[in-house]
């Protein structure tokens, strides 16, 4: 009976690694072939070289495009956090008409495709007379994130004891006092998380980019266009310091949210 229960384990194992392989496989390479000593991605590989990265670094198109990501990120995940907090709190508050409605309409910018979206939100900037660039950017990434830090911040008040609030609000605390007292800091776990993945949306984010950018841009706007010249070890250098620093920001925020629960 063991041996039999062993067969669909081992099977399933194999499975994920085959997964876990087909993921890695692509990031792997594309990160070997950024220490290519040569101006053209070819196998096999041959001498490497780190002058790939130096000239990334000192790139000023790349450091303007990636402090200009940065800023967007910034803004969006100010906003996105701010809206879809308030949201949850909406949705998850006593006697409130259409919370279905309002939870649906809500998430439906994280089920619509992305050159949809894009298309409507650009139809609706020009028609408020709002010109291409930065504001018309954080607007269109801010619609994408809010529904992933709404569900995170809600899935949180959903196992926070009713009894904390209504002992804060007994013991005289008002509805702001209450909420910034106890609800906010239960809720820090989820903010955390909520904040990181709204940055990393908005930098990742290239179709509402290229359809609400200005002159200016970001770091997929840089890669696309570096694209079209073709690949080039350079290209690879810049995706796997975009990736490294994103796998950074992505264990942080595990770590963030973990030590936050733990408290």
């Amino acid at each position: 009976m063991g041996r039999l229960a062993d067969g669909p384990r081992l099977a399933l194992s194999a499975a994920y690694w085959i997964f876990v392989l087909y993921l890695l496989g692509p990031l792997l390479l594309m990160t070997a072939l950024s220490f290519k000593d040569a101006n053209f991605i070819s196998f096999p590989i041959g001498d490497t070289t780190l002058a790939w990265y130096a000239q990334v670094v000192q790139d000023q198109q790349f450091l303007s495009a990636l402090w200009y990501s940065i800023l967007i990120a910034a803004a969006v995940t100010l906003v996105s956090t701010v809206v879809g907090v308030w949201i949850a709190m909406l949705v998850s508050a006593e006697n409130i008409w259409f919370r279905a409605g309002i939870f649906a309409i809500a998430c439906l910018p994280a089920v619509v495709p992305g050159m949809i979206s894009a298309i409507s939100i650009r139809i609706f900037v020009a028609t408020i007379d709002m010109p291409t660039g930065t504001a018309a950017i954080i607007l269109g990434h801010s619609i994408h994130a809010v529904p992933f830090v709404m569900i995170m911040a809600l899935t949180r008040l959903r196992t926070m004891p009713a009894n904390l609030v209504d002992a804060a609000r007994d013991l005289g605390a008002d509805a702001f006092v209450a909420f910034w007292r106890i609800t906010l800091p239960y809720l820090k776990p989820a903010i955390y998380g909520g904040m990181i993945f709204a940055a990393l949306l908005s930098i990742d984010d290239f179709v509402r980019t290229f359809f609400l950018g200005g002159y200016r841009t970001t770091i997929p706007m840089l890669m696309f266009a570096k694209l079209q010249g073709g690949m080039s070890p350079e290209i690879n250098a810049m995706a796997t310091l975009i990736l490294v620093a994103t796998a950074v920001i992505g264990l942080y925020a595990e770590y963030a949210t973990r030590r936050a629960r733990s408290r």
